[in-house]
């Protein structure tokens, strides 16, 4: 006589059947989990939403599981260039014309870099600027996006507070009393306000460093489902970025797009991106006289889309949502220009508009690319727009003199890495600009200064 099944046997056999309406896991049992997952991947309905549901249970065992089958997150754009057929049809008609077959190694390289983006959990360092000193719902809301991450935390140092994290994390939080002893002295490079965050670049050890803001909790796409915001901003990045040649259909690497008829053959490799930026639901990036104007202007807009920045073209990055390569450009992202009496808002900074500006003139003299649009998270930041004008309205005067000398700057061939160039970089800010505000020249004493802090840093000698 057969045995009937069990009632747990009956219960997880039914949530195999119904993955689609399960939100949570964890409060099952590790046990019971390592059964599921297993029936998930026997009946074949592992995907990356479902796995992103155990992983964010935290629990060892599920993790240790999922570790030693080498499961991993897979992202696999489409691309008419990964298609073998169309491939071998261009080498089998470039063999019998005779043509060169450079166009076609073109074809190749692109196909090579798209066959597969695999987001490898320890080259990605999360690094949040705590301003706010509870952080539980902003956490609890990333929890199923940050738990399989390192994350890095600064804490204000004008925060007095003491930060409240829910457990289930991988943390290192740093407090004004480990950024004093990093720093020391100096007195050029701040790290309060929203400058925290930069403290976590510099300590951090990881290929990629992904920021967004904790005023900021995941956006929903056009379908309903949450954003994985650091699933796309290394997408960005571990796919070329096309600066040389404007792609009319958005970034040609995206799922659903390609090069578009007439794009140089030559130039479809593209070159390695180095900074994704993203942007915001709900609250987008205004300046605080747009903001002032239209308190209850929103943006619920979400455009499916990512484009690569042209050569040559400014652009003021924020750093709400950032992600960047911090091998190639890491030193690049420098917190040198502040307002006097900068505050605690958005509207009331512009350490990130410089360094978005000073990031891509070195993006473009090193050759690599910067993209911008997706991923998407949703901003709930609020304020007052009039007083934050008072406080701002000095930096958009500025920038009718910053734009012009970004727009003009030229670094010698001579600078070949992110650190030769902010130094370059520093020495035409203080010629051209220091003359026309003092604010310039200590700009430019930061840049140097940060320059010497990371050297430092890099080599284990302030610790």
């Amino acid at each position: 006589m057969k045995t009937p099944p069990s009632l747990l046997s009956l219960t997880i056999d039914s949530a195999v059947l119904n993955l689609s309406n399960i939100s949570d896991l964890s409060p099952i049992p590790a046990h019971i989990l390592l059964d599921l997952l297993l029936r998930i991947l026997k009946a074949g309905k592992l995907t990356e939403k479902v796995l992103r549901l155990f992983i964010a249970t935290g629990k060892d065992e599920v993790l240790s599981l999922v570790q030693a089958l080498n499961i991993q997150h897979i992202f696999t754009p489409v691309l008419p260039t990964n298609k073998v057929k169309v491939l071998l049809a261009f080498e089998k008609h470039f063999a019998e014309t005779k043509q060169d077959f450079s166009l076609l190694d073109n074809l190749y390289s692109a196909a090579q870099k798209m066959s597969q983006v695999n987001i490898i959990d320890n080259e990605v360092d999360i690094v949040i600027g705590a301003l706010h000193s509870d952080m539980t719902s902003f956490m609890n809301a990333w929890r199923p996006v940050f738990s399989r991450f390192h994350l890095i935390i600064i804490k204000d140092p004008d925060l007095q507070e003491e930060l409240q994290i829910p457990e289930g994390f991988n943390i290192d939080v740093y407090t004004k009393s480990d950024i004093d002893r990093l720093v020391g002295s100096s007195t050029s490079v701040l790290f309060s306000g929203y400058s925290c965050r930069y403290f976590g670049f510099l300590i951090s050890r990881k290929k990629y460093v992904v920021c967004v803001d904790d005023d900021c909790i995941p956006a929903k796409d056009n379908t309903g489902n949450s954003v994985d915001a650091v699933a796309q901003h290394i997408v960005n990045l571990k796919t070329p970025a096309t600066p040389f040649f404007f792609n009319t259909l958005y970034d040609p690497f995206c799922k659903g797009a390609d090069f578009v008829r007439g794009y140089p053959f030559s130039l479809r490799s593209g070159v390695d991106c180095a900074l994704s930026c993203g942007l915001c639901l709900n609250l987008a990036d205004l300046d605080a006289p747009t903001q002032a104007l239209k308190p209850e202007q929103r943006n619920l807009r979400y455009v499916d889309a990512v484009l690569t920045v042209p050569l040559r073209t400014m652009m003021p990055v924020s750093g709400i949502n950032i992600a960047f390569n911090r091998e190639a450009v890491g030193p690049a992202l420098v917190p040198a220009l502040r307002l006097v009496g900068e505050g605690k808002l958005r509207w009331e900074t512009v350490e990130d508009i410089w360094c978005g500006m000073c990031v891509k003139v070195i993006c473009d003299h090193l050759g690599l690319g910067v993209k911008s649009g997706l991923p998407y998270v949703w901003r709930t930041e609020r304020g007052n727009a009039i007083e934050s004008l008072k406080k701002e309205w000095k930096g958009v005067k500025l920038m009718e003199d910053i734009f012009p000398f970004f727009q003009s700057v030229s670094l010698p061939q001579s600078a070949t890495t992110a650190e030769d160039c902010v130094i370059e970089m520093a020495k035409t800010v203080k010629e051209q600009l220091g003359k026309v505000d003092p604010m310039f020249s200590e700009a430019a004493e930061a840049m140097e200064e940060w320059i010497k802090l990371w050297k430092l840093v890099g080599s284990g000698q302030s610790s």
